[in-house]
């Protein structure tokens, strides 16, 4: 199993990116926080996981190892794949998912595209007990500074497998209440309303 990939950025996409590696590309699919925190690298070691089907194998790569742990964590859990696991942290950061899950918030858990309530109570459930919660402990959100498009961010949407159409009409909304968003704000706040 591979633990991690370090190489040169060819390509960033907020949902994948292509890294060099001894004159191989490999696309590995990202959350919007690993794309937040590749945003103006030239470089990156992302910690991979290998999702190896019959008819598929897919990297998904995480700038933070707790990240990787959680996506793990996520994927053990039911009717939760490795596409759910993805929106879910590109939707929340994970430290805010821990404070989530511990706290048994399954509310907020809702607000994630593709998650309804039985999911949400099972996720609370199954993995309660097996996070690390870092109470007392401040976390600070990393500021990017990104001048991206409204177009960037229903580009991702799609890639994300949100139908265009719908994805222009929240992206639209959002940057007339709010102009000044990045595309990775815009596209948390989209994928809240899709």
């Amino acid at each position: 199993m591979l633990d991690y990939i370090k190489g040169e950025i060819i390509e960033l996409t907020p949902a994948s990116v292509v890294i060099e590696v001894g004159e191989i590309g490999y696309v590995t699919h990202i959350s919007l926080n690993t794309y937040s925190s590749l945003t103006g690298q030239k470089k990156t070691k992302l910690y991979v996981y290998e999702a190896i089907r019959e008819d598929a194998h897919q990297l998904f790569g995480f700038s933070e190892k707790r990240e990787r742990e959680l996506f793990l964590l996520l994927i053990s859990v039911s009717g939760v794949g490795t596409n759910t696991a993805r929106m879910v942290l590109s939707s929340l950061a994970f430290y805010e998912l821990e404070g989530i899950i511990a706290s048994g918030n399954a509310a907020m858990l809702k607000t994630v595209k593709g998650i309804g309530s039985k999911t949400a109570e099972r996720i609370i459930i199954d993995l309660k007990d097996k996070i690390k919660t870092n109470a007392g402990q401040q976390t600070q959100i990393q500021d990017t500074s990104v001048s991206e498009t409204a177009n960037e961010a229903i580009s991702a949407l799609v890639m994300l497998g949100f139908n265009q159409p719908a994805s222009q009409k929240v992206v639209n909304k959002i940057t007339k209440e709010n102009p000044g968003l990045t595309v990775e704000q815009l596209i948390k706040n989209a994928l809240k309303m899709l």
